[in-house]
């Protein structure tokens, strides 16, 4: 048996040898810097903010306590995007989540190797920020929309709903930033052939551009008009359907949010679950994984969106057969 005086020198030195496992089990664990950037703003993109907070939480990560969310938003000004990228870069954040392709291609720009994670990029290797989906092989993953792939689609429900329509007017704005734009006009074109429709085209370069565009396609007299996604319209989507009803004829666009915003019908995937899926690629980024790793994906939800009340208010009947394949019908 240890005498007393040597039976606390013992006690003691395995006191020491203990603190400092017990010293990094009291560290709280790390709080992570997400970035968040979109060319939109607060109300327009807060369904795709709270769906990916939900998805950072369904991994273990939850803003407040081990995330935090440096939110930067170009409320419609694209010209700005760029500068708040450089803010976020200044702001020290481990990782970037920029949902939009133009949101995405600023960060990308900055060139300082950060992980980027993407949501709406309706081409990703076009774009430059992949070499393939299944192999990223850079800094940057995420998901596709897909949006060239369903503009056939999108035309098909059209012409369900509405069987008349014989001559379709495609609203647009093909910038350097917008990328796929040019694919989707061309690809609703060669749709509009197989399906015998006619086609005439109208550019509208800005909000304030809205009302010129809207009176050159009301001259054409079309039976129906096709909105090619891009982020202008996006972000100003109630103006532009409001611009669209005024011309008593039906409308499709891409996402469910534009028929939200008070347009008549959309086809297209869900930027809200895009956006929780991209939460788990900006996990497995924080857990380690290396962004061009991780293939980049593609939709698993895709919504068709009716507007009944735009419907009623435009005097359009929409056939029971098609509002009962509706995910969503706004009454």
């Amino acid at each position: 048996m240890l005498a007393p005086q040597r039976r606390s020198v013992v006690l003691a030195a395995a006191a020491l040898l203990a603190a400092p496992g017990a010293l990094r089990a009291q560290q709280p664990a790390k709080v992570w810097r997400v970035g968040f950037l979109t060319n939109g703003t607060a109300e327009s993109t807060r369904g795709q903010l709270d769906a990916f907070e939900r998805g950072l939480a369904e991994h273990g990560y939850a803003v407040g306590r081990n995330v935090v969310l440096e939110k930067r938003f170009a409320e419609g000004k694209l010209d700005r995007v760029p500068a708040l990228a450089s803010e976020l870069l200044e702001a020290k954040i481990d990782v970037a989540f920029a949902p939009s392709g133009v949101a995405a291609q600023a960060m990308k720009k900055l060139g300082a190797g950060l992980p980027i994670v993407f949501a709406f990029a309706p081409d990703p290797v076009g774009q430059g920020f992949a070499q393939s989906l299944a192999r990223p092989g850079g800094n940057m993953t995420g998901l596709t929309s897909t949006h060239t792939e369903l503009s056939a689609k999108r035309l098909e429900l059209l012409r369900e709903a509405f069987p008349a329509i014989r001559r379709v007017a495609v609203l647009y704005f093909h910038a350097p930033s917008a990328a796929g734009v040019a694919e989707q006009l061309a690809e609703t074109e060669r749709a509009a052939k197989v399906l015998g429709l006619a086609t005439t085209s109208e550019q509208s370069p800005s909000v304030e551009d809205f009302e010129r565009a809207f009176a050159s396609i009301r001259r054409q007299k079309p039976d129906a008009l096709v909105v090619i996604e891009n982020p202008m319209f996006y972000t100003n989507r109630v103006r532009l359907a409001e611009q669209a009803n005024a011309l008593r004829i039906p409308a499709v666009y891409n996402v469910a949010e534009y028929v939200q915003a008070g347009g008549l019908m959309s086809f297209g995937a869900s930027y809200n679950d895009l956006a929780r899926r991209a939460a788990a690629h900006v996990a497995r980024i924080l857990r380690g994984a290396h962004p061009g790793d991780l293939p980049i994906e593609r939709p698993t939800k895709f919504e068709f969106a009716l507007n009944a009340a735009t419907a009623r208010a435009m005097g359009l009947v929409i056939p029971q057969s098609v509002l009962a394949r509706a995910d969503q019908v706004i009454d």
